[in-house]
């Protein structure tokens, strides 16, 4: 089965092993996911992250990679309330630095894919660029 979006595919599962009250997930690698990742673990979202490869047979020279994500959960209750894809590969939404949201009045971020690199709102904000705009957490 081919991936056509592993941001989003990231967050599905991410979002259901939240709800299942699961420790840690298996989720595809990329660059961008792993920009995302330590965006979520730089901010506390999530506890930590750690790069697996595997053979997919015995024989094969050929590595695949994986990230192993610890999730947080404080008294219980997960850290992460709402994870939401934004632009997406059908309709992607593009900001000046003027219209980036904010997430739930502020309490929340947006993440933003910048000339810069993966930023969050405030940090796009603050260096006066916009981008697309990735997805939202609180």
């Amino acid at each position: 089965m081919a991936r056509n979006d592993l941001t989003a595919d990231t967050l599905t599962i991410i979002r259901n092993a939240l709800m299942v009250k699961k420790r840690n997930v298996d989720v595809p690698y990329s660059k961008m996911v792993e920009s995302i990742l330590k965006i979520l673990k730089e901010h506390r979202y999530i506890n930590d992250f750690k790069l697996i490869e595997y053979a997919a047979h015995k024989k094969s020279p050929n590595k695949l990679k994986s990230f192993k994500v610890y999730l947080r959960y404080i008294s219980g209750e997960p850290a992460i309330t709402n994870l939401k894809r934004i632009s997406r590969p059908g309709l992607r939404i593009y900001v000046n630095k003027d219209e980036i949201p904010r997430a739930l009045r502020g309490f929340g971020m947006v993440i933003v894919s910048t000339s810069s690199g993966i930023l969050t709102d405030e940090q796009a904000r603050s260096k006066k660029i916009g981008g697309e705009l990735v997805c939202s957490v609180w």
